[in-house]
């Protein structure tokens, strides 16, 4: 465990950029500092490290004050991802990921064997080994700075804004890709952005810092988003809260409905069948081709481009109730189809049952809350 007592860092011109700050970051979890520029994530990140020295308090590793470790012998049992990945431009790829083991008396071959095994962890081709980072993508090099972070298998890794100068398409592909080899490693990883929503879908722990280096609240993001401290939490998190929440929320109790479901060569009984005004088609192998008015479909003639797209269908018991919401709110139905691993339909789920779990689901919260305080 990592323990923050009562931090502060002071400039000699008397900006305070972390004020007291006390934290307990717990094994084997992502903990997320978040928070406005100038509230001191950052700085509190690099003392954790020595990248930068607290004026005031202590930081304990494992029980153990981190001033009384060689400097060297503490940043090299972390890991340390920066935004862009900082990479060394002259060096290959399998090269870039080899640093930290050949610095600590690693041979050549044993260092690259082991790069190269990290390289199809973080799922970079095999075929990039050779190549130098400017040949790469932003994606890419991102994901060769983590394979870097991990390469001397440290207990510890510290990530500063890590995925923030790429797209918002891989940047979830590299969350996605963060949550499954934490799910893999156990790390204890501490990890620096100033998007909440990047907050809440990776933490365990989130530490929402405000201006001053203060910290406003430390909580599961559940919670967080349930009960925030004050005001500039709650500013914070946006007005959209409650939707976000819906993500810890399962949709595996969703009952859905195959009335409305017909497959493409679907006979006039089937189509006549159901008594609903539109219908999702489905192709030979149950996959979801779009819906369409009943009124329009003709049997041994449904013309598949006059379909209205399904939209993106939700996995019930593996995507949570915002993903099935969502599904149903950009339907033209009002329907959120649901679809099994192999993208069959399973059924679909109206916008007004989805709405009774929700409530069923808050109010489950609150009982649970009210349980836990009592």
């Amino acid at each position: 465990m990592i323990r923050i007592d009562s931090v502060t860092k002071r400039y000699p011109d008397g900006t305070v950029a972390v004020d007291r700050l006390s934290l307990e970051i717990p094994d084997r979890s992502i903990t997320v500092l978040v928070g406005p520029s100038g509230c001191g994530k950052t700085t509190t990140l690099r003392m954790i490290n020595r990248m930068v020295e607290p004026s005031e308090g202590t930081i304990l590793l494992d029980g153990e004050d981190i001033q009384r470790r060689p400097v060297t012998t503490l940043r090299r049992s972390m890991g340390y991802v920066i935004q862009n990945a900082g990479l060394f431009q002259h060096r290959t790829i399998l090269d870039n990921i080899a640093t930290v083991p050949r610095v600590l008396g690693w041979g050549k071959q044993k260092a690259r064997a082991r790069a190269a095994e990290l390289m199809e962890r973080v799922g970079l081709d095999a075929a990039l080994a050779k190549r130098y980072p400017y040949q790469l993508s932003g994606g890419q090099q991102q994901r060769v700075g983590v394979a870097r972070a991990l390469a001397a298998d440290p207990p510890v890794l510290l990530m500063d804004e890590p995925f923030s100068a790429v797209d918002p398409v891989v940047r979830k592909g590299l969350q996605d890709e963060l949550l499954r080899i934490q799910d893999e490693l156990g790390k204890t990883i501490v990890f620096v952005t100033h998007d909440i929503d990047e907050a809440i879908k990776l933490g365990t722990m989130v530490a929402v810092m405000r201006e001053g280096g203060h910290l406003a609240q430390y909580a599961p993001p559940a919670e967080l988003l349930s009960d925030p401290a004050d005001a500039f939490v709650e500013d914070f998190l946006g007005a959209d809260r409650g939707i976000r929440r819906l993500s810890f929320f399962p949709s595996a109790e969703l009952p859905l409905s195959t009335g409305p479901v017909i497959p493409v060569d679907a006979s006039a009984e089937q189509i006549a069948a159901p008594d609903e005004p539109w219908l999702l088609v489905t192709d030979a192998d149950g996959k979801p081709l779009g819906w369409g008015e009943r009124r329009d479909l003709t049997a041994g003639d449904i013309r598949t481009g006059r379909l209205v797209a399904h939209g993106r269908p939700f996995v019930p018991g593996t995507d949570s109730l915002r993903a099935a919401l969502d599904c149903a709110v950009l339907s033209p139905s009002g329907h959120a189809v649901a679809v099994d691993g192999t993208g069959r339909v399973t059924g679909v789920v109206s916008q007004a049952t989805i709405g009774e779990a929700i409530r069923s689901a808050h109010a489950g919260g609150h009982a649970d809350e009210a349980k836990a305080a009592s």
